[in-house]
């Protein structure tokens, strides 16, 4: 084990979280993580003559840890507490991989029990539909509007379940496939690929939004490794210009009142996995498409149901919404 009794507790939460930006999370998991350890560090500084600059990381025994959590918890929710446990114990299990610690203290401290979270879909059996409707006619009240982009960004949400980062990591050249199998290729959350079906109806949104582009931009903004989703200059679009062009569609097709407080992209993901439901799909399927289970336990198994994954997708109604807002190309 190193000798590093003399080690800043805040030198270690930053090797720490250099070593998880290796793997890739988003800014916003990677703020949390940040925030979290900083958090409870400095309760544990509070409870000290030492300031938090000064603590070693053999001050953080699990007696130390159980009252730092104990006043963490206190005007925080189950979830809170929880992601912040989940934190902390990957921080000591990092320390004692790399010998830093003898031992993690993190099972000793309660946490409270994981609730799944509960989905929290469009409200309304017409809102889907209305929607896409609103996104497909050209408003003139907008600066530059650009109907074939809001309508492309909404159908691969709500026909796609893609989550914000997903959407945001796609190339021109995710797209792929032979008429009647097209499909996305998703980057999905930790890094794990998946391959969502996709129907004739959003693939033609789709195309019609990368032909309204080459006619904005030229051809060349639509080259293979190109970002899909652009803004209206052209650059890649953004988690925050993402966030603001699905607001603006909620505004525009007057439905703000029916999106759950909290999920407003995710909520077009979680209709699409709500529908699925409805209309039929397993839970094994839908789990699959969201991209909650790996897809390398078995290439055999994948192989197999492939097919039932695009039946899964053909049945989702979002789709048949689609068809007629794009003319046939």
């Amino acid at each position: 084990m190193h000798d590093k009794q003399d080690e800043s507790l805040v030198v270690l939460i930053e090797e720490f979280l250099t070593a998880r930006a290796t793997r890739k999370p988003s800014p916003h998991t990677l703020a949390a993580y940040r925030r979290d350890l900083h958090a409870v560090a400095a309760l544990v500084a509070e409870a000290t003559p030492l300031p938090l600059d000064a603590l070693s990381i053999t001050d953080l025994s699990p007696r130390v840890m159980r009252a730092a959590f104990a006043r963490f918890a206190a005007p925080r929710a189950p979830a809170s507490v929880h992601r912040a446990w989940s934190t902390w114990n990957s921080f000591f299990t990092f320390l004692v991989a790399d010998g830093f610690v003898a031992g993690n203290p993190m099972p000793a401290v309660g946490r409270p029990r994981a609730l799944l979270p509960q989905p929290k879909p469009l409200r309304g059996a017409d809102t889907p539909e209305v929607l896409l409707a609103s996104a497909a006619r050209e408003d003139g009240r907008q600066r530059d509007p650009w109907p074939e982009r809001d309508l492309a960004v909404l159908a691969v949400a709500l026909c796609a379940g893609l989550r914000l980062s997903e959407l945001l990591a796609l190339r021109v050249d995710s797209l792929g496939g032979r008429a009647g199998e097209r499909r996305v290729e998703v980057a999905g959350k930790g890094g794990r690929p998946r391959v969502v079906p996709i129907e004739a109806d959003l693939d033609r949104v789709l195309r019609d939004y990368l032909d309204s582009r080459v006619r904005r931009f030229g051809s060349r903004s639509v080259r293979p490794d190109s970002p899909f989703l652009v803004d209206r200059r052209g650059e890649p679009l953004r988690r925050g210009g993402l966030q603001y062009l699905v607001e603006s569609c909620y505004r525009r097709a007057g439905i703000g009142d029916r999106v759950p407080r909290g999920a407003r992209l995710h909520a077009l993901r979680h209709t699409f996995a709500t529908r699925l439901a409805e209309d039929g799909a397993s839970a094994a399927e839908i789990m699959r498409l969201l991209g909650h289970a790996s897809l390398a336990s078995s290439q055999t198994y994948i192989e197999v149901t492939a097919g039932q994954q695009r039946d899964a997708v053909r049945a989702n109604r979002t789709n048949r919404a689609l068809a007629g807002l794009v003319p046939p190309g």
